[in-house]
């Protein structure tokens, strides 16, 4: 970066030989978070990881952030200083600069647009459009538990706003570590060419994986079994033991969940069982005929995205 903020624009400069990604993501207030579930780093951090794990999926490196804040005249600065903490803290683990951006009064809640700017040789961005039949998926760590995490705090609510009407009860706040960026494995992948096509895992991984199927017109079989499931501790262990005993999520949060931000991709060739220290697992496989199949207990059954999907009845 040549200029960062203090100008009308920032000066990024671009490695010579590589092209420019680009990519802006919203985070909305009762949307994407909630201030009475949600501490204000945990929305900074979330916030900035949605535009990494878009760098990381073209197998990217970023250079710079941008955030236009909107925020409510009920929003205490305390909120915005914690946000930009969380926000911060992520950027320098990456080490990405806050190039600019702007700020300004929102007549209702906080919308926050990250956009990062990032590079990628020339020639080289891993897209969604690359898959082949016969090529395998993969997905990195683990998924669902944000998902099911939001769910539980769901009936939570509800179950302690049946029990008190007369007052509502807060229920417990998301303490989770944010979510990290793949942007090494990314990376990793691009550098030996091993993935034909990739995306983020944000929307869920049934949604996400059809938006890689439409662009590369093909199908895919995904293998229940082998979809990787978050483990979650109960909240109600006391013991060091119990807390170690922790159950898988739910095959519907690893299915339909988002918010998880690992890499799904696709290979022709043999993906090492961890990558960056992190987990990769085989789902299933690309397939000429066109859809999505969940094959479980010896049958195959027709899979439809699940995840989220704006501009729908569920959103």
């Amino acid at each position: 970066m040549v200029t960062g903020i203090g100008d009308d624009c920032a000066v990024l400069r671009i490695p010579s030989g590589h092209e420019m990604l680009v990519t802006t993501d919203f985070s909305i207030e009762n949307v994407h978070f909630r201030r009475d579930w949600h501490p204000p780093e945990l929305v900074g951090w979330r916030c900035l990881t949605r535009g990494l794990s878009d760098i990381a999926a073209m197998g990217g490196e970023p250079l710079a952030a941008f955030l236009s804040l909107a925020i409510a005249s009920d929003v205490p600065q305390q909120w915005v200083s914690r946000f930009l903490k969380g926000l911060l803290k992520l950027a320098k683990k990456f080490n990405v600069p806050l190039a600019g951006g702007d700020t300004a009064q929102s007549t209702e809640g906080i919308q926050a647009d990250i956009i990062v700017i990032g590079s990628v040789p020339k020639g080289k961005a891993i897209l969604r459009s690359g898959a082949k039949p016969g090529d395998q998926i993969y997905v990195t760590g683990k998924l669902g538990a944000a998902s099911a995490i939001l769910k539980n705090l769901q009936q939570s609510e509800l179950s302690k706003s049946k029990r008190s009407r007369a007052k509502r009860v807060p229920v417990p706040i998301i303490r989770q570590l944010g979510p990290l960026p793949r942007l090494e494995i990314g990376q990793w992948l691009r550098e030996r060419g091993m993935a034909s096509a990739m995306i983020d895992l944000s929307d869920g991984l049934s949604t996400d994986l059809d938006h890689l199927c439409e662009e590369s017109h093909v199908g895919a079989e995904i293998e229940a079994e082998t979809i990787p499931r978050a483990r979650l501790g109960s909240a109600k262990s006391r013991s060091a033991k119990n807390r170690s005993a922790k159950n898988p999520v739910a095959l519907e949060f690893a299915l339909h969940g988002g918010d998880d931000y690992e890499l799904l991709f696709t290979s022709t060739e043999v993906i090492p069982s961890k990558i960056a220290g992190v987990e990769v697992e085989r789902i299933g496989r690309i397939t000429k005929m066109l859809g999505m199949r969940l094959l479980g207990d010896g049958e195959a059954q027709r899979l439809k995205a699940g995840g989220w999907e704006h501009f729908t009845k569920q959103g």
